[in-house]
């Protein structure tokens, strides 16, 4: 349970810094309480993405991550991202990604920072 609300945690984070560099990368939601659970909200739409589709995808995927090394694993990112974006607008939740370029760039900020926020945690497992 720890691990869970870790991981949703730096997702969170990492989803904020993605918000403030990327322009294209939007949350719409009016004060900072509304915001602050918008982006919970959407870290845990990308922690069911990133459960449930991300497997999937590495796996059908896979001669393409050996092919170029594990770069590959950029676009997957991105299409997770995208993914999430798709799933918060059907769930009317104010997080939208302008498309596969800002996606690309969102995914690569969004592994950097939790994984960062990840590492200063503290993690009981």
């Amino acid at each position: 349970m720890k691990n869970f609300l870790i991981t949703t945690i730096a997702n969170a984070i990492a989803l904020a810094v993605a918000v403030w560099l990327l322009g294209g990368i939007t949350l719409t939601s009016g004060d900072t309480g509304g915001k602050t659970l918008t982006l919970i909200l959407v870290a845990l739409i990308f922690g069911l993405v990133n459960l449930v589709v991300k497997p999937i995808a590495n796996l059908l995927s896979l001669p393409l991550l050996i092919l170029t090394l594990g770069l590959f694993a950029l676009v997957i990112n991105a299409l997770m991202l995208l993914l999430t974006s798709w799933l918060a607008d059907k769930l009317d939740v104010g997080f939208h990604v302008e498309g596969f370029g800002t996606a690309l760039l969102g995914g690569l900020i969004i592994a950097v920072v939790s994984w960062a926020v990840s590492m200063a945690l503290p993690d009981d497992r």
